[in-house]
């Protein structure tokens, strides 16, 4: 069985507004944190990553620069808007809510129904 987990429609977003909302990263930068933060459970292939990139800052929920990389490449770098940092906060919660009330209904036992 593989290691990683499957993205539900939706969470990509999500993930990328975290990542952002720590430090200012490029697209690379980006796939390493969501790993990271995931504790190596989600790995995002490029080519869902920078469409995603590009879709969130069309929507202004991030902002680009570039600069330059650690190893001396010229790179985008993307930070949070405040329009993002909204949508972050309320995707968190509506994502608790759900993942609250799913834990919910699987720890059910036969003797509460």
């Amino acid at each position: 069985m593989d290691k990683t987990a499957e993205l539900l429609p939706g969470t990509l977003d999500m993930l990328i507004l975290k990542a952002v909302s720590l430090k200012p990263l490029h697209g690379y930068g980006v796939m390493q944190r969501i790993r990271q933060i995931s504790r190596d459970a989600i790995e995002i292939p490029q080519g869902s990553l920078y469409p995603a990139l590009y879709r969130l800052e069309h929507h202004d929920l991030i902002a680009a620069e570039w600069g330059q990389s650690e190893n001396n490449r010229r790179a985008k770098y993307y930070t949070l808007t405040a329009a993002g940092r909204r949508r972050l906060r309320d995707e968190t919660a509506g994502w608790n809510r759900l993942a609250t009330a799913i834990a919910a209904a699987l720890n059910t036992t036969s003797e509460e129904v």
